[in-house]
């Protein structure tokens, strides 16, 4: 039998912590800006006003930086990487194309999210 130490529990609730944290980074990012949904991209993207190349380039997001999401709409057909997508994700300044966010065709934003 091992006999658990203060010190030991510690390890473990920070070693959890440290998961929750790093899973949750989305999610944590939508919280603090007031949106309900959490999604992280997997290279640097552009955040357009519309669902659309064609529209105006209002920001940038860092590959791996989670930010907070909205909703999802169909838009302008994207092919890259291999994937192609007309799904664009509503982030608070504009839309990305969820060919290049994390999880699944909506980046991780539910079907039932749509705007």
């Amino acid at each position: 039998m091992v006999k658990r130490t203060k010190a030991m529990a510690s390890i473990a609730v920070g070693a959890l912590c440290v998961g929750l944290l790093m899973t949750g980074a989305a999610t944590a990012q939508a919280s603090a800006l007031g949106l309900p949904y959490g999604v992280t991209p997997y290279e640097n993207v552009n955040v357009r006003a519309e669902a659309t190349t064609a529209s105006a380039i209002v920001g940038h997001v860092k590959a791996g930086e989670p930010r907070g999401a909205s909703c999802w709409k169909h838009g302008q057909l994207i092919k890259d990487n291999g994937y192609s997508n007309d799904i664009w994700v509503r982030l608070a300044e504009g839309y990305v194309s969820a060919v290049y966010l994390k999880g699944d065709e909506r980046g991780g934003v539910p079907a039932s999210a749509e705007c």
